[in-house]
């Protein structure tokens, strides 16, 4: 079963949280990950404000070895519905409908996604 790995996860992981192992064991598995490229942005915007726009560059690289999925006509719709289902923000609504058309688990700690289903949630 392929993983998505939400931004918040990368973050835990890229600071070395006390949730950072629990992300490891997804994100050193590129070939089982999918990422779209919307978690590019955040990521990479995060990353540069945090660190350097050079660190950055070097994260969104390692992501290339991962399946990228760009958003498109029928994800953007795809994603207004589980929106208005799940009353998701924008961002949330098109991280979820990517891990569910591409049948990926979604592991995050972001508590908007806890109880929905095909999630892998971890507590802060």
């Amino acid at each position: 079963m392929m993983k998505l790995v939400d931004t918040c996860g990368w973050i835990e992981w890229l600071m070395g949280s006390r949730l950072a192992v629990k992300f490891e064991l997804y994100l050193t598995k590129p070939a089982e990950l999918i990422i779209p490229t919307l978690i590019q942005y955040e990521l990479y915007k995060w990353i540069c404000r945090e660190k350097t726009s050079t660190i950055a560059l070097k994260v969104i690289g390692t992501m290339e070895n991962a399946t990228i999925v760009p958003l498109d006509t029928h994800l953007a719709l795809s994603a207004a519905d589980i929106s208005k289902e799940y009353e998701l923000a924008m961002a949330d609504a098109i991280i979820y409908a990517t891990a569910l058309q591409h049948k990926a688990l979604l592991v995050t700690a972001d508590k908007h996604f806890k109880t929905l289903p095909h999630v892998n949630f971890f507590e802060k």
